[in-house]
């Protein structure tokens, strides 16, 4: 990865309980090919990350408030054909999405991953996209 993503702004919507990894290894696949990032949650400060759902990990900065970002700027589920861990499954179907069971869904730009180990699936579809 180079600077394919050189002069893109990517965000990145997490809260309280993401997975470590889940946020950190996308987001170095994004800066490693040249785009700039930003965390956007729910409160400002600190987001508590976690490994295997429950063990506290690091505490990661916030950015900016995602009651401060335009919706504009994000896609929404309803329509949209997107894969994710199982029990949020139920959640997107209800929200009008169509759940498939797939390492990585690209579904215009909207890119999904089931689990951390889709990461590097995950990774690459992000970068070529973004690019």
């Amino acid at each position: 990865m180079a600077n394919e993503l050189q002069g893109r702004r990517v965000a990145i919507l997490a809260t309280d309980g993401v997975e470590q990894v889940e946020l950190e290894e996308p987001r170095r696949a994004v800066t490693d090919a040249g785009a700039d990032t930003e965390l956007l949650s729910l409160q400002p400060g600190e987001i508590q990350a976690v490994r295997q759902d429950i063990n506290p990990t690091d505490r990661i900065a916030v950015e900016r408030k995602v009651a401060d970002a335009s919706v504009d700027e994000y896609d929404v589920v309803r329509g949209r054909t997107i894969t994710s861990w199982p029990s949020v499954r139920t959640d997107i179907r209800n929200a009008g999405g169509t759940v498939v069971d797939e390492e990585v869904v690209v579904d215009g730009r909207l890119i999904s991953s089931r689990s951390p180990d889709d990461l590097p699936a995950f990774c690459a579809a992000i970068v070529h996209e973004f690019a």
